[in-house]
């Protein structure tokens, strides 16, 4: 039997969309997104066709809505410190590693 799915969040813009989407289902939660087909072609973020849908199974809403509302809230965020040269420090170009 397929689980009912329910609305848990509305977003504009389809990137964004996937994004919270892959939030959701990193956190184990089966999360699909809707947009409309003209919305997603045209890159359109704004009014009905760039609104885009994510629904959740209905035993996981709650969950989800705790989560997004961590989102919201900025408590989700990762803290790093440094910079981004320090991620390639370990990495010499000379020793044959290809860096593209």
């Amino acid at each position: 039997m397929q689980p009912d799915y329910e609305l848990a969040y509305r977003v504009t813009g389809h990137i964004l969309a996937q994004s919270i989407t892959a939030l959701l289902k990193s956190f184990g939660i089966d999360a699909y997104l809707s947009q409309e087909s003209a919305g997603i072609a045209y890159g359109l973020t704004i009014g009905p066709l760039g609104e885009a849908r994510i629904y959740v199974p209905a035993d996981q809403l709650e969950d989800a809505k705790r989560l997004l509302e961590q989102m919201e809230r900025g408590e989700l965020e990762i803290d790093q410190e440094g910079n981004p040269d320090d991620i390639m420090e370990d990495v010499n170009p000379e020793d044959g590693e290809n860096l593209d």
